[in-house]
């Protein structure tokens, strides 16, 4: 068996990290073991903002890409097609405001320091707590720039949200956050989702889980021989 570090830079707020993380499930369970991972979130805003005013996401990815609103419908119902078959709810898709999520990458870089992931468990606080974003966001359209609702995300992952709202309260990892965003878009990461493999290969976009297995394959073999 091979063990892979996944640093996974991805943002709440982006559909494709969602579906590209469950296509990495599909294509670890494809290779029945074979290869093992240990992965780490890393921090990436699509909107950056903090001052950003909440508005409809079709409007504005409409303007943000410069397409029509049928199209731009059509592409978000694809989009939850697409999830549906990997398990994912997306229900709430074209219901979701625009958001900031900064605070949600602090709590983020809290799970991980306040419950460090051991090889025992099948999901970390921190991917738990990133699974709870998702569907917050993209399931019932929630703004996962509000703290009530991050709160409620952390209670649904099993973390301690006395302990979260605290980190709320305070600056705690704002420079931890802001720091990883640098150096990720200073190695030239400018879309998401993106796998840094073993910190040395790039894997961009949620490809095909036959794709990514293929290709974690041809990584652990090389890591192997290395």
């Amino acid at each position: 068996m091979t063990r892979l570090r996944i640093d996974l830079v991805s943002d709440i707020a982006c559909p494709w990290c969602a579906i590209g993380y469950a296509r990495l499930q599909q294509a670890l369970q494809s290779l029945h073991g074979a290869i093992e991972v240990d992965l780490h979130w890393r921090a990436f805003e699509l909107n950056p903002d903090p001052a950003l005013v909440p508005e409809p996401i079709l409007p504005a990815l409409c303007r943000k890409y410069g397409v029509p609103a049928a199209q731009m419908q059509q592409s978000q119902q694809m989009l939850m097609q697409l999830a549906a078959g990997l398990g994912l709810n997306f229900s709430g898709m074209e219901q979701r405001l625009t958001c900031n999520t900064f605070d949600a990458h602090r709590l983020l870089k809290w799970a991980a320091a306040a419950y460090p992931a051991t090889a025992a468990q099948s999901v970390s606080a921190q991917t738990a707590l990133k699974l709870a974003l998702f569907e917050a966001y993209f399931g019932r359209a929630e703004q996962v720039s509000e703290h009530d609702v991050l709160l409620r995300c952390v209670a649904a992952a099993g973390l301690d949200a006395d302990a979260a709202a605290q980190v709320l309260l305070s600056t705690q990892f704002a420079d931890d956050v802001r720091a990883e965003e640098a150096a990720y878009q200073q190695a030239g990461i400018s879309s998401v989702p993106a796998f840094v493999i073993n910190q040395r290969y790039l894997i961009s976009g949620a490809q095909e889980p036959a794709q990514l297995a293929e290709t974690l394959q041809q990584i652990a073999a090389e890591a192997e021989q290395a």
